[in-house]
């Protein structure tokens, strides 16, 4: 087993058996279709590539639309799973190759927010608010004026926020509904709705 590219819908919730509330994330899993075999004689290693999102040929290069002419469909987000699967070029996956309880590492991109202080990007502390004070949200002193006469590296400071890759490990597989493609995973993933995710049978098991 590989891995699957899908779709974050957003989130809702669902009870369990006992009647519990339980936060879920909608995810949309497909189908992905099998764009590439890679194997270890010729290529060096074992990996399976596949595709997701249908395309329009004119938003597609020559080259994309040559190397996806094997799989005969035309996708616009690609994304390579290492390891061996027992599946061919042109094969549909969905969301039935996970199943309810079982571990998973979704993979996104995080929502964007531009320019932030400390206070927001990293939690700090706000200063006073009264008796006259200008250190509300500034950062206070980051460097000495005699040594070391400089600002460290690495250094909390404002600076852009989000819109980087992160993986939240071990969410477990809630329901899945594999004629709509559908997974519903506990918690939250990374990104806003409509992102692009990489969901993976989790390294912890």
């Amino acid at each position: 087993m590989s891995g699957l590219i899908g779709s974050k819908l957003g989130m809702t919730q669902v009870f369990d058996e006992e009647g519990r509330m339980v936060p879920v994330t909608v995810i949309e899993t497909g189908p992905c279709v099998v764009t590439q075999k890679k194997v270890t004689e010729r290529d060096g290693y074992a990996a399976t590539q596949i595709g997701f999102q249908a395309s329009k040929e004119k938003h597609l290069s020559k080259a994309q639309r040559g190397h996806l002419k094997a799989a005969g469909k035309l996708v616009r987000v690609l994304k390579e799973f290492r390891g061996e699967w027992d599946v061919n070029v042109g094969d549909a996956v969905g969301a039935g190759l996970f199943e309810v309880g079982q571990k998973v590492d979704v993979t996104g991109t995080s929502k964007g927010k531009g320019f932030a202080g400390t206070i927001k990007r990293h939690g700090f502390s706000s200063g006073p608010r009264s008796h006259g004070s200008m250190n509300v949200r500034a950062p206070g002193s980051i460097g000495q004026c005699a040594w070391p006469s400089r600002v460290f590296k690495n250094k909390r400071l404002p600076g852009h926020l989000g819109n980087v890759t992160r993986t939240v490990l071990g969410l477990k597989v809630v329901q899945v509904l594999p004629e709509e493609n559908l997974l519903f995973v506990k918690g939250a993933v990374p990104g806003p709705v409509g992102a692009v995710i990489t969901i993976r049978p989790s390294v912890k098991g």
